[in-house]
């Protein structure tokens, strides 16, 4: 049988050769402790899970639910940002409601890129971003990022052959997998990159609350709802090139809910619209009452969850840097991006799949999220801080 050649470079992905391993561990008796998956194990805030029950009863909710009908949700997600970042935006025409925001990137490739375009994503990066690419049979231009230039990409060594086919920017800050954090300026510099070269501006945004505030960020007259990181759109505000994706996965821990949605321009808005009514409808409408009973109700629970993510940070960092692994501390995300040690540092996979192989803790290799990951290894913080340091002290017997 053949197949598209687009599913060529999608035959294996970070996640599934590490689900492999992490099987095949199991299967030897070893007790796994699974830190290679960003899925939050923290619970869902009760009056969310209150708005779905009660929606299960309401008879109108059990059908197909068509753009007019998200209203409600798109209204309570434009209010959400507006509060988080002072710029209003329209509910109607500039708001969009997905399935995650993956969803978002993965689809709107097929609505900016002919084939042979260029995508100019970061390296590394988050695996769909490259994937949405590949499925619009467009081209990819990886952007380093390196420690020196704190994880952040330097648009003027992109070759000018490949701006001039470029046709969309991925970006997203606080970063997965390196958890580093961008500033304005630096949204500022992409937004004029792209304005000068016709390129749309795409921010993935998943990590918009999951931010450690250590340096008195909330005594600046910030509140509890203000975002201590930027938006694209306060870069962008007339939002001329770009589209923001925002997930409730991360800050209201509501992952296999799968809802999310993006805001921007609003020709963006409806081009990603158009590919998204060719291939499904919206979530069942009791999902859309739980997300905005999340956007909308007390948000004490977001910070819960960072609060927790911060002990989690502390408690990991601290006994790596017992056992002389010696990592910086993340300003922000549920990840550690470590360096790896000798002999492994050129080889994260074999050093992914041999710890999990002997200790059963388990850990994404940094390979996986492209070429500039080589040499690193990310820890997701999901489990308590007793457990984190049982994977330390298994590392340490290790290495």
């Amino acid at each position: 049988m053949q197949f598209a050649q687009r599913l060529q470079p999608l035959q294996s992905n970070v996640f599934a050769d590490m689900d492999k391993a992490k099987a095949l561990a199991i299967s030897a008796g070893k007790e796994l402790i699974d830190l290679s998956l960003g899925s939050s194990d923290l619970p869902t805030e009760a009056h969310v899970i209150e708005a779905i029950a009660q929606s299960l009863y309401d008879q109108s909710t059990h059908g197909y639910l068509l753009f007019n009908g998200t209203r409600e949700f798109r209204q309570a997600a434009a209010n959400w940002y507006q509060q988080k970042f002072g710029i209003k935006v329209d509910p109607e025409t500039e708001v969009l409601p997905l399935i995650g925001s993956q969803e978002g990137t993965a689809h709107l490739p097929l609505a900016i890129l002919n084939p042979g375009d260029y995508a100019l994503l970061l390296d590394p990066g988050y695996p769909s971003h490259a994937g949405g690419v590949y499925l619009a049979s467009g081209q990819i231009y990886p952007m380093p990022l390196r420690a020196e230039n704190d994880f952040l990409p330097v648009f003027s060594d992109i070759p000018a052959s490949v701006v001039a086919q470029s046709r969309m920017m991925v970006l997203s800050y606080p970063h997965n997998p390196t958890s580093a954090i961008a500033p304005l300026s630096f949204f500022k510099e992409a937004v004029a990159f792209c304005q000068q070269h016709h390129i749309v501006l795409v921010h993935d945004f998943p990590y918009v609350d999951l931010v450690f505030d250590n340096t008195g960020e909330r005594e600046n007259n910030l509140t509890n709802s203000q975002s201590l990181v930027p938006s694209i759109l306060q870069a962008d505000p007339d939002k001329s090139i770009s589209i923001e994706f925002f997930t409730l996965s991360k800050s209201y821990n509501m992952g296999g809910f799968r809802i999310g949605f993006a805001v921007g321009n609003a020709q963006l808005i409806q081009a990603l619209r158009q590919v998204k009514a060719a291939v499904d409808f919206n979530q069942y409408r009791g999902i859309l009452n739980g997300a905005i009973a999340a956007l909308t109700g007390c948000q004490t629970g977001v910070q819960a969850a960072v609060d927790k993510y911060r002990e989690r940070r502390d408690a990991f960092i601290t006994a790596l840097h017992r056992i002389g692994w010696y990592v910086p501390t993340p300003k922000a995300t549920m990840y550690i991006w470590a360096k790896l040690p000798s002999p492994w540092s050129q080889n994260s996979i074999e050093f992914c799949t041999e710890l999990v192989k002997q200790t059963g803790v388990a850990a994404s290799p940094g390979a996986g999220f492209g070429k500039s990951g080589e040499g690193y290894v990310r820890f997701a913080l999901v489990h308590e801080p007793p457990i984190l340091e049982t994977a330390v002290a298994r590392i340490a017997a290790f290495l």
